[in-house]
């Protein structure tokens, strides 16, 4: 991995009052807003929408993880992503 993609990549958080589904770093991240898909790319701006329910894909590389979620927030500030869900359940891919 050059120095240029590794300065490129989000932190992610995926959590719910129960668990953390993930931690880590991500290139790319889609996920259910209550109104459509979001895509996430690195130096989004600065936003907090409604969580619907779906799935929420983070790819880092070739790597890639899929997590279901229902209801919450999501929240990107400073290449930050934090997803806020009551209910979080995961597959690796």
């Amino acid at each position: 991995m050059s120095e240029e993609s590794a300065a490129r990549r989000m932190r992610v958080s995926v959590i719910s009052p129960t668990e953390v589904g993930y931690e880590g770093e991500a290139e790319s991240v889609v996920a259910p807003a209550f109104d459509g898909r979001l895509g996430i790319l690195y130096g989004h701006a600065p936003m907090m929408v409604l969580l619907g329910t779906g799935d929420v894909v983070i790819r880092n590389g070739q790597h890639t993880e899929t997590f279901t979620v229902a209801r919450g927030f999501l929240q990107v500030v400073d290449n930050e992503i934090s997803i806020m869900a009551e209910e979080v359940s995961g597959t690796n891919s």
